[in-house]
């Protein structure tokens, strides 16, 4: 689900930079409390465990991967805000260190795999009954995933009709 440099037309990358820097830069304001401040050390244990865990690929078809996206587990343990934190110091590593997705798409990765799935998945949790919390630790990450494929698959049609096929798919 990475998208890759020059896959999008260049208005849909900014869109994405634009948002997660909103919504990273109000993350980060965030954290500055003193209840977020006192995660840190988890927070960095989660990011080390999930930036594991997502590097475990397994083939999808037509030459195309998915890997395991840990936005709910992230936002399960930590909350919204640090979990979209975590999400995107790891989506910054896996693109900067290991070529997963662009770096100038990296505003849209973080946005359908941090912001997107961090979000999706805390209003699953919040608003699930207590009765229900099992089923919406199922149904957050499968809706967090998907919410964020569908998002990917919008960008990628608007991307190819509006720059007339020279841009997405």
């Amino acid at each position: 689900m990475h998208v890759p440099d020059g896959l999008m037309w260049p208005i849909i990358i900014v869109l994405g930079w634009i948002i997660s820097i909103v919504v990273v830069g109000y993350s980060v304001r965030r954290a500055s409390s003193p209840v977020i401040s006192e995660k840190v050390p988890l927070m960095s244990l989660l990011a080390a465990g999930i930036f594991v865990a997502q590097m475990l690929n397994f083939p999808v078809g037509g030459g195309t991967s998915g890997h395991l996206v840990g936005a709910a587990l992230a936002t399960l343990i930590l909350g919204f805000t640090p979990a979209v934190l975590v999400m995107t110091v790891i989506l910054v590593v896996q693109a900067f260190l290991f070529g997963d997705g662009g770096i100038t798409a990296l505003g849209l990765n973080i946005l359908n795999m941090g912001v997107i799935g961090c979000g999706v998945s805390h209003i699953v949790y919040r608003y699930t009954p207590a009765g229900l919390r099992r089923i919406s630790m199922v149904a957050a990450p499968w809706l967090a995933v998907s919410v964020g494929a569908l998002a990917c698959a919008i960008q990628l049609g608007v991307s190819h009709s509006a720059s007339g096929g020279a841009f997405g798919i």
